[in-house]
């Protein structure tokens, strides 16, 4: 496969290029800069009134950027990093200002619902791949949001927005059998009704890893629908995957299995009770499923004929009922005073396996409870515990009051009591201070918390065992932004400090690391820089990049420092984007060797990975893409503590050329 680098580069410079326009198959340097974002504080406001740390892509950027899946944006956000790591199914990990676990320290959101949810907590296990194709912007607040929306928006929040104004088809072809479909189509009726509608459906046979040859093909499909009328908008959407093969459960099979699926609804109104005062009220309900096996030891290390597979089959169910008054004063005074009651319930919690004991009603591996392949076992007795609702109550209040024009305030907080687990205050303070037109200076303090889920309290498995003793972990995190932008440029340098208390992490059960349990085992601080910046070079180019630098270690092996570079060229039709992406080096050593002459530590160096993309712009309504990420095909390895040698190939080289015909 190396001998394609210098094809692929030879295409991307051998354009005589024509003169066009922007549109949705360019990105100028005014579009890259021209932010307005309400994730953070609820209100319309830039990159230079927000309180918050924020990141914000648009759907040119993130097709020049060549990502498919937009977990993969946060190798561009500072402070963040994505990875493929090993749990039930090599789902997208998280890295979040120094913090890497398993229990969902990020809050993810389409169009402002909640993807997170009450078994494992993460969002990437039920919804793994969410194409960008159907996507109109993501959104990244880094550091804590729990004072608007709660548990989870613990190191950060990404909201997914879904394209609603968009008629385009889109086909696309690529190596390793990829292809892929999508659709975006927008209607508006003569009675004010506006229908929208996103499909995409995704598929590549993935790269071959280990020994034994084992792919990770990945088989993605999205479906949205969103109806508005009048004060009132209707939208629902299904999402399933598979990551079948690879790793599961720390084993490497090719008979590993997973699929995911969630099913969500929304329905909102919003009223203008007077001038100054309107309410805004949604029902949100989510259905998440799960059906996963991995391989927990082979037939040789049991002396069967067949390995043991076993993993969940789980379905989760989540409900919440959100109103909200908005009370603008003039231009220099806005509250939002909001109640929320949310009721989640693991509904289903059957084991999916290949040996079972129905007299001991256990996973019992033995030749006669071999049942001849993998098999739901419905009502398995030792998951039963986890079947357990949440009930939680929650109100916030928040305040921003412009004291003159160059001097704002931000002030709210918000209280969440989740029956019979833990109640928690997130406090919320930031002032933003306008020194000249050039330069702007944050101060920001916020808390945030993040409930301990059922697999976390409950579990009691090959691979986990629950504990349901846990209190809710929380963060006390003080900011300092300094933001400078001028005609050409901009930049942003963020001095932070996180105080991490009563953490959750998983601790081993036995040497040799095949079992686990949860426990508040860890406070500590987490110190930190983060910088991005764009600079406009000339009138067809502009460079960005973002580092990320640790004061302190983080917690579990991860990147202490990491940055990303981002060149952008128009030349008439065509525009050309490279980008690369830079980890530090990662060295674990075990604090017992394991008796094990073969085994070695985990190291791994520092290294570059690079991407690039060239756009063509056929016409009005028509282009072209090709994009490549891992150019160099290079091998790499992330660091998860799972693993028996801590280490899960990441993926090599994608090429994969896209037809876009806007209509």
């Amino acid at each position: 496969m190396k001998k394609t680098v210098p094809l692929i580069l030879a295409t991307f410079f051998s354009a005589n290029c024509a003169a066009s326009q922007e549109d949705i198959f360019e990105l100028s340097f005014e579009e890259l800069l021209d932010v307005n974002i309400t994730l953070a504080t609820k209100t319309e406001e830039t990159s230079t009134s927000v309180p918050s740390s924020i990141t914000v892509f648009n759907q040119q950027h993130i097709q020049l950027l060549g990502v498919a899946n937009v977990y993969e944006l946060m190798n561009f956000v500072p402070g963040m990093q994505s990875t493929r790591g090993d749990w039930v199914g090599a789902v997208p990990k998280e890295h979040a200002r120094g913090i890497y676990l398993d229990s969902g320290n990020v809050l993810v959101m389409l169009n402002g619902q909640r993807l997170n949810e009450s078994s494992f907590g993460k969002a990437s296990v039920y919804a793994p791949f969410i194409p960008v194709e159907v996507v109109e912007r993501v959104e990244f607040i880094r550091g804590p949001g729990s004072a608007l929306y709660g548990s989870n928006a613990f190191l950060g929040v990404m909201n997914i927005v879904t394209r609603k104004s968009d008629n385009r088809l889109m086909a696309a072809v690529g190596d390793r059998g990829m292809y892929q479909g999508a659709m975006s189509f927008h209607k508006g009726f003569e009675n004010g009704l506006e229908f929208n509608a996103n499909a995409s459906l995704y598929r590549d046979d993935g790269d071959k890893y280990f020994e034994q040859g084992v792919r990770d093909p990945v088989d993605g499909r999205f479906v949205e629908i969103d109806l508005k009328w009048q004060n009132w908008r209707f939208a629902i959407h299904n999402t399933e995957t598979r990551l079948d093969e690879f790793i599961n459960l720390s084993g490497e099979s090719k008979d590993n299995e997973y699929t995911s699926r969630n099913l969500g609804m929304q329905l909102e109104a919003e009223y203008k009770i007077t001038e100054t005062l309107s309410n805004k009220t949604k029902i949100e309900f989510i259905k998440h499923d799960i059906k996963s096996s991995g391989q927990i030891a082979t037939g040789e290390q049991l002396g069967l004929e067949h390995g043991l597979f076993v993993g969940p089959r789980w379905q989760s169910r989540d409900l919440t009922l959100n109103t909200e008054f908005i009370y603008d004063h003039s231009n220099s005074l806005n509250i939002i005073l909001g109640g929320e009651y949310s009721w989640e319930e693991q509904s289903r919690a059957d084991v999916y396996t290949n040996y079972y004991d129905p007299q001991q009603q256990i996973v019992f591996p033995a030749e006669e409870f071999y049942l001849g392949g993998l098999r739901v076992i419905n009502d398995y007795a030792p998951f039963t515990s986890l079947k357990q609702d949440f009930d939680s109550y929650a109100a916030y209040l928040q305040a921003k009051y412009t004291v003159n024009e160059d001097l704002t305030v931000f002030a709210g907080a918000r209280f969440d009591d989740v029956l019979d687990i833990d109640k928690k205050l997130s406090p919320r303070l930031a002032v933003i201070y306008r020194f000249n037109p050039k330069h702007t200076f944050k101060l920001q303090y916020g808390e945030s918390f993040r409930v301990p889920v059922s697999n976390e309290l409950n579990s009691n498995d090959e691979v986990t065992q629950g504990n349901p003793n846990l209190k809710a972990e929380y963060v006390k995190t003080t900011e300092l932004v300094w933001h400078i932008q001028d005609q050409d440029w901009q930049v942003d340098f963020v001095v932070f400090d996180n105080e991490l208390e009563d953490f959750i992490n998983l601790i081993p059960v036995d040497e040799e690391l095949t079992r686990f349990t949860f426990d508040n085992v860890f406070e500590t601080s987490m110190q930190g820089v983060e910088f991005n910046g764009s600079v406009h070079l000339s009138e067809n180019a502009w460079l960005s990049s973002t580092f990320t630098q640790y004061i302190d270690l983080p917690f579990n092996p991860s990147y202490k420092k990491f940055g990303s570079l981002v060149f952008n060229f128009k030349a008439g039709a065509f525009q050309y984007s490279f980008n690369g992406l830079w980890r530090d080096g990662i060295t674990v050593i075990p604090v017992e060797l394991p008796d094990d002459p073969e085994f070695s530590p985990y190291r791994h160096p520092s290294h570059w990975i690079f991407g690039a993309t060239v756009s063509w712009r056929l016409n009005d309504f028509q282009g072209v893409t090709l994009q490549v990420q891992n150019l160099f095909d290079k091998e790499t390895d992330a660091f998860d503590p799972r693993r028996y040698d801590g280490r899960v190939p990441q993926r090599g080289r994608q090429i994969r050329m896209r037809y876009t015909y806007k209509f």
